[in-house]
């Protein structure tokens, strides 16, 4: 397979809906590489089930969507970027239909179902659940018809080339173990989330905060990486995946049922199976604290509902349970919280741009605050869309007459080194312990402060793998969340302290800003 070119005019990092999108607009300006550290195939937009919310249906109003994403967020939202999500959404999911995408449809009208906290159905679904995958292949598909953009596979960036204080390039391992770096005008990082921080996770393989890492290594703020969201219902059974279980199945009236196969949520929250994930997910929890069973689970329950119609509506859903003797059907699924999002990352404008000159991040790497503490179901491929379309579009009119030619970098051959990854999986299995068990879903002071004090025990080595370069990533991503959720001395949104059990409007109303001096609120 052909390596990267050695310089461009542009650097997307990541072929997610964020990535894809930006490309799609900067390809007027000059030459795109894309770069993916596995397959463009391997990314969060892929795995994603629920759907993308937009105010599209007669039903529908763009304020409501706003009302909604602001309440969900839990006091800390941007009003400014939610005002352009929920406002330019609809014409960018148009733009998808008219690029080829397939959205589920009654008739010939759309269909909207409804998910947890919205207050109309307004989630567009593919497939039934697998709209990520659509979406991904259509702008793909519109990707590839665009002579100036290039695709390049297995090609992990391991850090951000600087000059005089601002980015003219990447560095790149690949698979061989060999190195190059690639130069450019600008850099759009795209890398996606940070779920393998954690023991239990949805997130596929490749997330291991790339972006939030390099971005800081190289001067970049950091912002309200405290908040991790954890979706309620991942399937728990030994030897399989952390399959996620969508939102969308309690849409469609799905019960939540204890070890003792009673109903629960009702106690928690007065919209019972629909509050908000930071409500579902510690109301499990504390389910599963007060069991008396061994490895306790608790239990979704789609029993009661049509057969057929849970069939057509998830069937990605339903086949890969049925690899694991779990008819969805007719049996309890036994589900445990994974860690799921990141509303946190890479502080940047509404633009895209970061505290770091040529540097631009846009989806689940980067922090607008358009989540605020605690993501509304199924915003986060519409923000991947709405804010990656506005960061190509910046960097295109900022940086047409900035493209220059760069001299060429002859590639620096270093090869794999088996024992460092070996070493490498033994401390990235450290780090998701120590982060699930005092940086997860409940925390206290006392624990993140023993987190913290056991990660920067953490000893690495300069990495000469792919492997070893995603360690030290976990490592910096891990950090971050530590000290971030250690200074927010509150609990808000999917952030929650049981040392500090309120909010605290007059200190925290404030997005937290971590650099590698200090972490300030502002």
């Amino acid at each position: 397979m052909p390596r990267a070119p050695a310089e461009t005019d542009f650097i997307v990092i990541g072929a997610g809906i964020a990535g894809l999108r930006a490309a799609i607009e900067l390809a007027s300006a000059g030459r795109v590489v894309v770069l993916t550290k596995r397959e463009v195939t391997d990314s969060n937009t892929q795995w994603a089930q629920g759907g993308i919310a937009a105010a599209l249906s007669d039903e529908d109003e763009v304020g409501l969507h706003f009302q909604d994403t602001l309440n969900a967020g839990d006091g800390l939202c941007n009003p400014e970027a939610v005002k352009i999500l929920v406002e330019e959404g609809p014409e960018r999911i148009e733009e998808l239909i008219a690029w080829g995408t397939q959205f589920d449809r009654d008739g010939t009208k759309l269909a909207f179902g409804r998910e947890g906290a919205h207050s109309r159905n307004r989630i567009l679904h593919a497939h039934g659940d697998s709209t990520g995958r659509e979406i991904a292949r259509a702008l793909y598909a519109k990707v590839k018809t665009l002579p100036n953009i290039s695709v390049c596979e297995f090609e992990f960036s391991t850090d951000l080339f600087l000059e005089a204080e601002a980015v003219r390039g990447v560095h790149l391992i690949d698979d061989a173990g060999s190195h190059q770096t690639i130069t450019a005008s600008a850099v759009l990082l795209a890398a996606g989330g940070l779920g393998q921080l954690y023991r239990n996770t949805t997130n596929p393989s490749v997330a291991t905060g790339d972006g939030v890492a390099m971005a800081f290594r190289a001067g970049a703020e950091i912002s309200d990486i405290e908040f991790i969201q954890f979706h309620p219902t991942a399937l728990y059974l030994k030897n399989a995946p952390r399959f996620l279980l969508s939102e969308a199945l309690r849409g469609e009236r799905a019960y939540l049922r204890n070890s003792e196969k009673t109903r629960f949520m009702s106690n928690y929250h007065e919209l019972a199976e629909l509050a908000p994930r930071d409500v579902v997910a510690r109301a499990i929890v504390h389910e599963l604290s007060v069991s008396q069973a061994n490895d306790p689970v608790v239990y979704l329950d789609l029993t009661h509902l049509e057969a057929a119609r849970i069939k057509e509506r998830f069937p990605r859903i339903y086949s890969t349970c049925l690899q694991y003797n779990v008819d969805i059907t007719a049996d309890l699924i036994p589900i445990r919280p994974a860690a799921h999002y990141s509303m946190g990352g890479i502080h940047t404008d509404m633009e895209g741009r970061t505290s770091v000159k040529r540097l631009y991040a846009a989806g689940e790497t980067a922090a607008t605050g358009v989540h605020g503490a605690n993501r509304l179901a199924s915003n986060s491929l519409l923000e991947g869309l709405v804010f990656g379309a506005r960061a190509g579009s910046v960097m295109r009119n900022e940086l047409r007459d900035a493209i220059s030619k760069t001299s060429q970098n002859t590639p620096e051959n270093i090869s794999e080194s088996n024992n460092q990854s070996e070493l490498s999986e033994v401390t990235i299995q450290e780090i998701q312990n120590l982060m699930w068990q005092d940086v997860g879903i409940i925390r206290t002071g006392s624990g993140l402060k023993q987190a913290i004090q056991k990660l920067e025990a953490i000893h690495l080595r300069t990495p000469r793998s792919r492997r070893a370069w995603e360690a030290k990533n976990l490592h910096t991503a891990g950090l971050l969340v530590a000290r971030s959720a250690l200074a927010r001395e509150e609990s808000r949104g999917a952030h929650y302290r049981t040392d500090f059990p309120t909010h605290n409007d007059e200190k925290f109303l404030n997005h937290s800003i971590a650099t590698a001096n200090d972490i300030r609120f502002a």
